[in-house]
């Protein structure tokens, strides 16, 4: 009989840029040094473009290969991306994301804000867009673009980029269309508001004859009605909690949305089951409706906190005007903003707000800088005097010659200093996300041994679903991962606002 014949996995090939080298002993440093790495099986480096080609196994990452080249005295040139998220609501979901993005060869950094449901990458130059968004999918997330988010009013109505969409755009400099992706906040707190007062208009006839027992009032709904008032709750507006719940499941992890679904789900059950047996008394459909309705509570604060935390974005992006009255010829034409060219002479009338960072070549009047120096009174600017783009023009008519436009404007790059605040992570926070990766397994181990524990020990297998029912929904760590960037959002919005 024949042994089993094991096959080995064909190796993985990453191609990566190198700068930096000369001479062929260059060569000879970084093939050593790479091939040092444990797991790497072949390096080949090529002078002439610059490539190094290198052959590994799955324990080597791509962020090893480049610090062991960085160790060497050489450089591999990297670029960024933002990819906006969707259905992250706690603190596991950020590790998991990390996770999921860094195993994608060519990645060499991914750090995923909750706040700001943002992921910024770091990758070799190269490293396909529709791979990133593939393998956050199968984390059980969406991702897109954030000039093509589909939930972005402002996307220019670009479609969002699915696995199947190859094209890699990497990150816009420019700081706008990443900041105008912040304009979601305002139909996802709309949304919030709307399934949060329905939810209470649902629950509230549940909780109502508990509140009776204060005043002395004994009475309860009929069964038939409880129920009736309590599955929309919990299959409609709870529908949310189950489909991400089971997108965790499938990506064999789990989630505050998991520890919901299964709480709310063992309440309801319990009723439906003592209500199919005519027990009237031991009906809990108002625990699985207020279960519900609280969290669709804690969803609409976190909207209404990412809505006002992001207010500073979105006043600096109203500074900029949509477009540019350019003279050409000694004739006026009004272009959108994208077509401005340094060079461009442009007209500003009195009260505009000034398309680009300039020079006056034309005109005397007062300037209103303070959005930069925070100053409140008008400055005098005349001919061969700096202006900044989005201040205020006074009363005169000026020609301006622009000299800074889009990236390299002093406006966009505040606003890109503002959301590079925001997307990073305080050191406490890097502990949060790993202890949130493994929370929700270790809260259903808890709660299961709390079933198992009251049931067998008190006898009261009823009374034992709810208190497992009460570990599960009281451990929920959608506070956990919030708290520290939406503070870090707060205060970032705060020193926004107080430039200008």
């Amino acid at each position: 009989m024949n042994a089993p014949h094991h096959v080995a996995p064909l190796p993985q090939r990453l191609r990566l840029r190198v700068a930096g080298m000369t001479c062929s002993s260059c060569v000879g440093r970084i093939e050593r040094a790479v091939s040092a790495l444990p797991g790497v099986a072949e390096v080949s480096v090529n002078l002439a473009t610059e490539i190094a080609e290198v052959a590994h196994d799955a324990s080597v990452s791509a962020a090893q290969i480049e610090r062991a080249i960085a160790a060497a005295g050489y450089s591999v040139p990297s670029e960024e991306l933002v990819l906006a998220l969707r259905g992250m609501n706690c603190g596991s979901c950020v590790g998991r994301i990390e996770k999921a993005l860094t195993a994608v060869p060519g990645v060499l950094e991914a750090s995923v804000n909750l706040a700001t449901e943002r992921a910024r990458l770091r990758m070799l130059e190269g490293t396909d867009t529709a791979a990133l968004i593939a393998a956050v999918k199968r984390a059980g997330y969406e991702a897109s673009l954030p000039d093509s988010d589909p939930d972005n009013p402002s996307g220019g109505g670009a479609s969002s980029a699915s696995a199947g969409d190859s094209s890699h755009a990497p990150r816009t400099d420019s700081g706008i269309a990443t900041a105008a992706a912040h304009g979601n906040a305002k139909p996802a707190l709309t949304r919030e508001t709307r399934h949060l007062l329905i939810a209470a208009a649902l629950s509230l006839p549940l909780v109502a004859p508990m509140l009776g027992l204060l005043f002395g009032q004994h009475w309860m709904l009929p069964g038939w009605l409880q129920f009736a008032l309590a599955t929309p709750v919990q299959f409609w507006l709870g529908a949310r909690f189950y489909r991400a719940g089971w997108s965790a499941l499938r990506a064999r992890s789990g989630n505050m949305d998991l520890l919901v679904a299964l709480g709310s789900s063992a309440g309801y059950g319990l009723s439906l089951y003592h209500l199919l047996r005519g027990d009237q008394m031991q009906l809990y459909f108002e625990t699985s409706a207020v279960i519900v309705t609280l969290i669709l509570f804690g969803k609409w604060l976190e909207a209404r906190a990412k809505r006002q935390t992001t207010a500073a974005i979105r006043a600096l992006q109203a500074l900029r005007p949509s477009s540019a009255r350019v003279l050409r010829d000694g004739v006026e034409h009004e272009l959108p903003l994208a077509q401005l060219r340094v060079g461009d002479l442009v007209v500003v009338r009195p009260g505009e707000r000034l398309p680009a960072d300039g020079r006056i070549v034309e005109g005397l009047t007062h300037v209103d800088e303070s959005l930069l120096t925070g100053e409140s009174l008008p400055v005098a600017r005349e001919r061969g005097d700096r202006v900044t783009g989005g201040a205020i023009n006074g009363e005169g008519r000026i020609v301006v010659e622009t000299v800074a436009v889009g990236a390299e404007s002093a406006l966009a790059r505040i606003i890109r200093l503002v959301e590079d605040a925001q997307a990073k992570k305080a050191p406490i926070q890097h502990l949060v996300d790993r202890v949130s990766a493994v929370f929700v397994p270790v809260v259903i181990a808890i709660a299961l041994l709390t079933l198992i524990g009251w049931g067998l020990y008190a006898g009261d297998w009823s009374q034992a679903v709810l208190n497992a029912v009460a570990v599960l929904v009281i451990a929920c760590p959608c506070a956990l991962g919030l708290a520290t960037p939406t503070a870090i959002m707060a205060g970032t919005g705060v020193a926004a606002r107080a430039a200008f």
